[in-house]
């Protein structure tokens, strides 16, 4: 039922959000704040990876034969963008596959609600209680999370079971291991810095919801709703919250960022290429960086992501079988990362933007 709401609970939170901050200098601030700390997160979470897989390389006794051919259609950048931001029509515009456009429409619709000025209050009021109606909405299906949290890892472990033990045991145990430090040690790093000590423990103490929800669905864009919900328990003001979650969700991929290092790595090991020159540490960074960021962005971005790789290397067509496997083993501890990072990442935000909460022992004025 989550997909039921995630729409219209995204369009009115956004829009809202937008009428909530007011002024425009204000949110063009948020918005600075946000793409700097996304590029930071995307950042030190890319450099983790390459420093992982450096340590234990993934293809260290790996054997694969690329017997399978796949057709990589070539990758038109004008016709992306314009499939990330704009629909045929407007009915297609509530479909879950084109959230970047929605947003980008419940932004406008925010703006354009704050110009009016005191004829557009009614409207405001009805944003304002179409994201109160819907968070409540969630809080009633979240009673039956358990249930589904079960249910569907059930069915996962029994689709991935057979591959897990084949030619990936070695991958697989890479990013798990890698990932899991990562959300400890790097979550808990992020939330330092937004509140030391106090910012650690409002973090952690507020994480379950959206990291079970994330794991149970694999579904970033599910876990909207749940992680609203739990960023507004850490007191971050709504007009970042409900800015930075469902922007994040589409925008800012740590998870996807780690995943497209460890693909990287594992091609060049198969292909007997070496991974430790500058160009191929440095092209890593910034490749990952797109495939978690910008590719996140666009309507079967993942698939799009993973041709990325190949035709920045060269490799050839058959090894997109090989990463597109990598992407289904490690895609439920992928989405616990991509969720949870952007949750951390409306903590960080929130100190950047000097606004003063309960877990930041600071005396900076509420803006």
């Amino acid at each position: 039922m989550l997909y039921t709401v995630i729409v219209p609970l995204i369009f009115f939170s956004v829009a809202n959000a937008i009428v909530s901050i007011g002024e425009l200098k204000r949110l063009r601030k948020i918005l600075m704040n946000m793409m700097g700390t996304f590029i930071f997160s995307g950042s030190v979470a890319a450099i983790f990876m390459i420093v992982f897989v450096i340590m234990f390389p993934p293809t260290q006794g790996v054997v694969l034969k690329l017997t399978q051919t796949v057709t990589v259609q070539s990758i038109n950048i004008g016709d992306q963008i314009t499939n990330m931001l704009t629909v045929p029509d407007l009915t297609k515009l509530f479909l879950p596959g084109n959230m970047l456009a929605l947003i980008f429409v419940a932004i406008l619709v925010g703006i354009a609600t704050t110009m009016t000025g005191e004829k557009g209050k009614p409207f405001a009021d009805f944003l304002q209680a179409g994201a109160e109606i819907f968070m409540k909405l969630i809080t009633f299906i979240m009673y039956y999370a358990p249930v589904g949290f079960f249910a569907f890892f059930a069915v996962l472990v029994a689709k991935l079971g057979p591959t897990l033990f084949e030619s990936y045991v070695r991958t697989t145990v890479i990013y798990y291991a890698a990932g899991v430090i990562y959300f400890i040690v790097g979550f808990t790093f992020f939330a330092f810095l937004s509140g030391k000590n106090a910012g650690v423990k409002t973090f952690w103490k507020n994480v379950t919801a959206p990291a079970m929800t994330a794991l149970a669905t694999c579904s970033s864009a599910a876990s909207i709703p749940v992680n609203l919900q739990a960023v507004r328990n850490m007191h971050v003001a709504s007009e970042i919250n409900e800015t930075v979650i469902p922007l994040g969700t589409i925008l800012h991929k740590q998870g996807s960022i780690l995943g497209g290092v460890l693909k990287i790595a594992f091609l060049f090991g198969i292909f007997h290429m070496s991974f430790l020159t500058p160009f191929a540490l440095g092209s890593t960074w910034l490749v990952a960086i797109l495939v978690g960021t910008v590719m996140g962005a666009i309507p079967s971005g993942g698939m799009l992501g993973e041709m990325l790789i190949l035709s920045v290397y060269g490799f050839p067509p058959q090894a997109l079988f090989v990463i597109a496997t990598i992407s289904i083993i490690i895609d439920p501890l992928a989405t616990v990362l991509n969720v949870v990072g952007n949750t951390v990442c409306a903590l960080l935000i929130a100190r950047l933007m000097a606004v003063k909460k309960v877990f930041i022992k600071s005396t900076v004025a509420s803006i």
